[in-house]
């Protein structure tokens, strides 16, 4: 996502206030019309769309499908020689305290054996945009705030703008022949790879351009990859901008699984669950057990799972939260994320219902199902 121009200070500001404005919807199940500043959905059960209207100031909406969005309204009017408007977009991962549904990022470079996705645009005359896939790294696994390197695939560009910094040169990723860009937004660090002419949809490796970027110095292997996106940068109109299709999967640490077998175990992987709990009138707490039955370790993990309808978590401990009702995605902490093989770890949390009480039907572990105790 292409941030502002002005101090670091200013940017943490307006993030700070996306935060406290965000709205959520429900998962998208028929198309969806979001047009709140930031607000968002789900998708898939593995994917956020979010609206993300952040530089501008009048309307902007999107249609977000089962698969993508479309821009369907864009009344803001940026400086082309400044920074964008907004960046409406889809992605897997962890952005601004969000995390997609059952991700198994962020995740450390030296762990990805393997990152791809695929993506198909819809693109416009007459307005003044680009198509941007972002990557986003950094040295610490946070799942919050700006990320210290950005990496940013111009797919497409339309009027008078250009990428944050300079040329530095050209590179060949891919098969393709990209336009190089390096600068920083006084936030973050950016790496920009600019297509010579549009494209429309590709199948590629995103650890192509990790690497390229790490063979430039910006980042090393130690580094956390932490969210995938692609979505657009209006400066004038766009209506009618849309991201058809876009998957992404990334595999490493003996976890992660292509997102069109979430059942199927990663080869080495394997997972058991154990939900205990203890119910009163109107609370419980619930005590979780992850043992890792595979061959190969465990280095960070990442449980999702969806509590029922009328349940809500109050309070949480050995682990962190994305989500408190519906879709939940718990996160090991400092000292709780290697389970060797044969090995488990375990975190708890409090939460309120209503009606009767359930528990949870499945489990994902860095996006394997997994087997319940």
């Amino acid at each position: 996502m292409r941030r502002t121009l002005r101090s670091l200070t200013v940017a943490a500001a307006v993030v700070l206030t996306a935060l406290t404005t965000l709205v959520v919807t429900q998962p998208a199940q028929a198309d969806t019309r979001i047009c709140e500043q930031y607000g968002a959905t789900t998708i898939g059960g593995r994917y956020v769309v979010m609206n993300n209207r952040w530089g501008g100031t009048a309307e902007q909406c999107i249609n977000v499908t089962g698969t993508g969005f479309a821009i369907t309204s864009q009344q803001s009017v940026g400086n082309t020689s400044g920074a964008p408007v907004s960046y409406p977009a889809v992605y897997y991962g962890c952005h601004y305290t969000r995390c997609s549904p059952g991700t198994n990022l962020p995740l450390r470079v030296s762990s990805i054996t393997s990152a791809t996705s695929s993506i198909n645009w819809t693109y416009v005359s007459g307005a003044t945009y680009d198509a941007a896939y972002d990557i986003w790294l950094d040295p610490t696994p946070r799942t919050d705030g700006v990320n210290a390197q950005e990496i940013m695939i111009w797919f497409n560009r339309q009027g008078s703008i250009q990428p944050i910094g300079s040329v530095v040169g050209n590179a060949t990723i891919g098969g393709r022949t990209w336009q190089v860009w390096r600068g920083s937004n006084g936030s973050n660090a950016v790496i920009s790879y600019v297509a010579p002419s549009p494209i429309t949809s590709w199948s590629f490796s995103v650890l192509d351009f990790i690497n390229d970027v790490k063979s430039r110095g910006a980042i090393t292997d130690s580094w956390y990859l932490t969210s995938l996106q692609a979505g657009f940068e209006p400066w004038i109109g766009g209506a009618g901008l849309a991201v058809n299709n876009f998957s992404a999967a990334v595999n490493g640490g003996g976890t992660g699984t292509p997102p069109t077998s979430p059942s199927t175990p990663a080869p080495g992987t394997g997972c058991r669950v154990s939900y205990a709990t203890n119910v009163w009138s109107s609370g419980f707490t619930a005590n979780i057990t992850v043992a890792n039955t595979g061959t190969a370790p465990i280095d960070g993990w990442t449980l999702g799972f969806a509590l029922p309808s009328g349940q809500s978590v109050t309070s949480v401990w050995g682990a962190t939260l994305s989500g408190t009702s519906g879709a939940v995605t718990a996160r090991n902490v400092s000292y709780n994320g290697s389970i060797p093989a044969g090995g488990s770890t375990t975190f708890g949390f409090q939460g309120a219902y209503s009606g009767s009480f359930t528990a949870p039907s499945a489990f994902t572990l860095n996006g394997s199902a997994c087997t319940r105790a």
